[in-house]
This record gives structure tokens, C-alpha cells and sequence, in this order.
């Protein structure tokens, strides 16, 4: 009852989103469209439910190159100013995660909810440890716990950790106080960008061939502990 609850949820404020803001949707393609050669939306597969490829939609924000031309083992982590990869409209849109609303569909599909763990690369999977895999026992999510408590600033670990957490306190009124502080982060536009050294990449070349460890993730939110506690008392 309670996923079908969440599910009719979904639905229905994706529809009404879709709607409400489809001005704007069609303002934002139009200026892609204008800006930089290559196709208004970006497709990508991602995992999602049970790990499970899905094709999730965001507005193009990089210049365009196709999936084949892109090794997701070694490309270089998005950076603040003036990376060369983002087109001219692509860093407005980025900063105000208007990127992200064509997930609306995907929500709308069935493939995402509007609270859940972001939806991970499918290169991603093989870098969560055993005991974060119940990420993906849900849907994924337009906004989620990691996003209000840091977005791409925690690091793959911390991520890994607020998801988890998120599966297990995952309720109705729950998902309400994430979408309200969504708001709070969209409008200040923090941790859009992560470091080179907080990310999958890093982590799974220090693995050195060994299985990702469950003592990884946790030894990585205890040195974020006091920031966490930092975040909840904004929050409340």
C-alpha cells in the first residue's frame, strides 16, 4: 500500500509539473537548440530498480558526443568555471538544475520516483559495496537525501551512505521534508560540482583489484560526521 501510495504520488505531480512548467521546458530546448550544435536532450543509461538499465532524459548541457565516444572509466569529473565540456547555456543550466526536469518523464514512465538514491551510472554498480546494494531496492530519485545534504560535494562513500539511509526511513511524510529542502538547495545552487578526489573513479582505482568494502563507506562518514550533524540542524 505504501508504494502504491508513492507510486500515485509520482504520477501525479510529475503530470502536473510536466504541465505547469511546460513553458519553460520548451524555452530551455529552444536556447540548447540555438546554443550549440547536437541534440536538445541527453540520453543516457542508468541503473535503476533492482539495478536495472534504464534511459533517463536530461537537457544537453556539454557539447555533444555520442555514448560510443564517451570511456565513463576515464572521463574527467565536470568542474566549476569554465570546463570545456559545458556549452555556453549549459553552465546556467547546470547551476539551476533545470537539466535534471526532463526526469519528469522518466518519473511519469515509471523508471524514477521524485524522492529516491540518484540513479548511478551502470559502469557505477560494480564500485557500491555488499551492503548498499539496498539502494537500489527502490526507485531512483529526481531529489534524495544525498542531494539536500550535498549533492556531488559529499563523494561517491557519503552518497553511497545517505541513500542507504534513505531506504530504510523512507516514508511518505519522509519524502515530503526532502522535496522542501530540495527547494532550499536548487535555490542556493551548492555542491553541483565534486572534487577529482571524492569520486567513483578514484575510489574504484584505489580498490587496487580488491571487492568494495562495507568499512569503507562507514570510515568515510565518520570523518563527515560533524558536518552531518551540521546540515540536520539546518534542516530542522
Amino acid at each position: 500500500m505504501k508504494d502504491l501510495a508513492k507510486r500515485l504520488f509520482d504520477i501525479v505531480s510529475s503530470a502536473a509539473a510536466l504541465i505547469t512548467l511546460g513553458p519553460l521546458l520548451l524555452v530551455v530546448a529552444l536556447w540548447i537548440k540555438l546554443d550549440s550544435p547536437g541534440p536538445v536532450f541527453f540520453m543516457q543509461q542508468r541503473a535503476g530498480l533492482c539495478g536495472r538499465p534504464f534511459r533517463i532524459f536530461k537537457f544537453r548541457t556539454m557539447v555533444h558526443r555520442t555514448p560510443n565516444q564517451i570511456d565513463q572509466y576515464s572521463e574527467r569529473v565536470v568542474s566549476e568555471g569554465h570546463d570545456p565540456r559545458i556549452t555556453r547555456a549549459g553552465r546556467i543550466i547546470r547551476a539551476s538544475s533545470l537539466d535534471e526536469l526532463p526526469q519528469l518523464l522518466n518519473i511519469l514512465k515509471g523508471d524514477m520516483s521524485v524522492v529516491g538514491p540518484r540513479p548511478v551510472l551502470m559502469e557505477q554498480k560494480e564500485v557500491v559495496p555488499p551492503g548498499y546494494i539496498k539502494r537500489f531496492s527502490v526507485r531512483p530519485g529526481l531529489t534524495g537525501l544525498a542531494q539536500v545534504r550535498g549533492r556531488r560535494s559529499l563523494g561517491w562513500l557519503k552518497q553511497l551512505a545517505f541513500d542507504a539511509e534513505y531506504v530504510e526511513k523512507r516514508s511518505f511524510f519522509y519524502d515530503l521534508s526532502i522535496i522542501l529542502a530540495t527547494v532550499k538547495v536548487v535555490v542556493l545552487g551548492g555542491g553541483i560540482y565534486g572534487g577529482q578526489g571524492l569520486n567513483w573513479r578514484t575510489y574504484r582505482d584505489s580498490l587496487e583489484g580488491k571487492p568494495p568494502a562495507d568499512d569503507d563507506v562507514t570510515s568515510a562518514l565518520a570523518e563527515y560526521e560533524p558536518e552531518i550533524n551540521k546540515v540536520k540542524e539546518g534542516q530542522s
